[in-house]
Order: structure tokens, then C-alpha cells, then sequence
């Protein structure tokens, strides 16, 4: 059998890296042998964090479209054909038998072409509400391999393969590892524990209710582990002197903080929810609402309109936190529920399936 070959594009954030690699890691396991190579935006995360998981990369010179006429958006068709150009090379020196991508702006250029060099595509699509370049590129993919229900209203009904994200393989069993992380971070095992989860870089607003309602929040009798994210860490680090309370820049291990958490509130970037339908805990998502299409908020809705999280947007927290979380505080029934919701909307072998699809493909 020759050696099969693989590109794959994701970048911007790490909701759109970690199911790349993810999807590496696994086609890898099937095929030992096989050749991957990444391509990703020049000047993104995806430039470090490729490399550092054990992939190669390359970078093209490609942004998105600011809302705004700027400079960048001037420069926007220079770079397109640029970028378009470059993974026309990329392609016909590697000669991959299926390109794969995961969102961000490298994939557009990067699928575009393959589609027109008649190479195999696969759209692996996060949100619950896609992204133009998605949609454009949904007309020529193979298939698109989505984690949200009904998104036939964006692309070809075909080729919708509903598959769910893939996410790390630690976290399919963290029940089993409650009293590990509870020694892990140095938690009080007879408190119950919040933790606040703000992505890579931080939430500002949620830092801010943090901040604001943490006295509040202890009264209640919990103890709160804070990711504040390494924009704000300096900003927020002092209430570490404050007993119960934790604040960090970032979390090394996701399986243990799950596994010690009770209650959660976080952001609704596509990978967090699909970890934490997969943990079932009872959250409170509170959406960003500063990111392309509002696709956060249109993450959580789909979780809480099946009972399986609270929805609490940022122009609602003034009114609504107090007495929000003080009912889920008190209510076992409530987060049984929200817990088993959750968890019975988790698709713990997306990874796999996606990968299923994409063999289908492979001539």
C-alpha cells in the first residue's frame, strides 16, 4: 500500500488547532506511516502550537476581513491571491490524498484549492453557526462533518455527516479521577468547588463579575479556581490572599479540573462546550458576544434549549447573576439534570467518526 498523506488546516484560536491535531493524532494511530503536513496563517498561534504537538507547518500570508475599511482590508485581495498561489505549490509538491480543515483563515485559500485541483476535502465545522468561509467552501467539500444538529439551512444536506468535535481522550473518563485532582490543586475535598473558565487569553467580562461578586460567591460556601487567562492575570493575581480562591493564568491539566469541579461557568467557544457536554457539569455559559456571527451565544442556546446548561448573556449579569447562581447552589435536583443533559448531548467518539469519513475519501 503507497504512503497516504495528509494536510491539514485550523488555525486563530485554539478552537480550531486542538481539532486538527486531534484528527492527526488519530488518522496517525491508523496509519503509522503516513505524512502530515499543517498550514496555518503566518502570523497566528497556530505557528507554535502545531510544531510543539509534533507536526510540521506552513504559514501563509492571509487575515481575515476587518468590519472596518482599514489598511489590512485593502491588502485583503493581495493576500487572497498570494495565499491562493501558495497552496496551489503546497499542494502539488506534498500531493496529499485528502485535505482536511478545521476552520480559520489559511483553511479557505487552502481548501478553495484543493477543491479545484480535484483533491478530496473534508470540513470538520465546530459552531453551531458557520463561518462564510465554511459556507463557500461547503459547495465542493466531500463532507462536512458538523456538531450541532439542523445546520442543512447552511450546507448541502448530503454531506452532512453529524460527528460532534473532537476533544482530548482524557476527559472521556473523569469520574474516576475526582480525588486526583482534588489533591492535584490543592482543593478542600469537603468544599464544593466553582471553577470559571475564561479560554486561553481571558474573558474580560467574566473577570470583571468575578472580581465584583467573589465575596458573594464564597458566602455561598464554595471555593473557586479562577482561570483568568494570561491577558489579565497580573490585573487579577491578589485574590490569591483571599482563602478558598485560586487564580491562574492558564490550566496544564483540563482532565483534573474537571474532575474536581462541581459547578462551572465559562465562555461558549465550540471546543469548551463539547468538553463540557462529554464532563457533564452543571454550567452557566456566559457567551462572548465580540466574535464573528455571535456563534457563542448560538452554541449555548443549543445546550440550554435542551436543558443541559444556563444561558446567561453579558447584558444580563448585573440583574440576573445572584440570584441565578445562588438557585443552582441550592438545587441538587437542578444539577443532577443539568449534569445528565449535558452529558447525553456529548459525542464522546467524534474523533474517530470524523476519521471514518475521511478514509472514505482517500482513492
Amino acid at each position: 500500500m503507497k504512503k497516504l498523506k495528509f494536510i491539514l488546516s485550523g488555525g486563530g484560536t485554539g478552537g480550531h488547532i486542538y481539532p486538527a491535531v486531534a484528527i492527526a493524532n488519530e488518522l496517525k494511530l491508523r496509519f503509522p506511516d503516513a505524512e502530515f503536513l499543517f498550514v496555518g496563517a503566518k502570523d497566528k498561534m497556530e505557528m507554535q502550537k502545531v510544531p510543539q504537538a509534533g507536526y510540521p507547518i506552513k504559514g501563509l500570508w492571509i487575515a481575515g476581513l476587518q468590519r472596518k475599511l482599514t489598511l489590512q482590508n485593502m491588502m485583503f485581495p493581495l493576500k487572497l491571491i498570494s495565499s491562493l498561489w501558495n497552496s496551489r505549490q503546497i499542494i502539488k509538491n506534498f500531493k496529499p490524498d485528502v485535505v482536511i480543515g478545521t476552520g480559520g483563515f489559511a483553511s479557505g485559500p487552502l481548501l478553495q484549492m484543493a477543491n479545484s485541483l480535484n483533491i478530496p476535502t473534508v470540513i470538520q465545522e465546530q459552531n453551531s453557526y458557520p463561518g462564510i468561509t465554511n459556507k463557500l467552501l461547503s459547495k465542493k467539500a466531500n463532507a462536512i462533518c458538523v456538531a450541532y444538529e439542523n445546520l442543512e439551512r447552511f450546507f448541502p444536506k448530503d454531506k452532512i455527516v453529524f460527528t460532534g468535535n473532537p476533544v482530548r481522550q482524557d476527559l472521556l473518563d473523569v469520574e474516576a479521577k475526582r480525588n486526583e485532582g482534588i489533591n492535584y490543586f490543592k482543593l478542600d475535598s469537603n468544599k464544593k468547588t466553582l471553577l470559571i473558565l475564561g479560554g486561553s487569553l481571558g474573558a474580560r467580562r467574566i473577570n470583571q463579575l468575578l472580581a465584583k461578586e467573589l465575596d458573594f460567591i464564597l458566602n455561598s460556601g464554595v471555593q473557586v479556581y479562577w482561570q483568568c487567562g494570561k491577558l489579565y492575570f497580573e490585573e487579577y493575581k491578589h485574590f490569591n490572599e483571599k482563602a478558598n480562591v485560586q487564580v491562574v493564568a492558564f490550566i496544564d491539566r483540563m482532565d483534573l479540573i474537571y474532575a474536581a469541579a462541581d459547578f462551572v461557568i465559562s465562555r461558549a467557544g465550540a471546543s469548551s462546550v463539547s468538553e463540557l457536554c462529554l464532563v457533564g457539569k452543571p454550567v452557566i455559559f456566559i457567551p462572548s458576544p465580540n466574535v464573528a456571527e455571535d456563534h457563542q451565544t448560538k452554541n449555548a442556546k443549543a445546550i440550554a434549549d435542551k436543558g443541559g446548561a444556563i444561558l446567561l448573556r453579558e447584558n444580563e449579569l448585573d440583574e440576573k447573576f445572584e440570584t441565578t447562581f445562588s438557585d443552582l447552589i441550592a438545587d441538587e435536583v437542578l444539577q443532577k439534570e443539568l449534569g445528565k443533559n449535558c452529558k447525553a448531548l456529548g459525542k464522546p467518539n467524534a474523533t474517530k467518526d470524523i476519521v471514518e469519513e475521511i478514509i472514505k475519501l482517500i482513492k
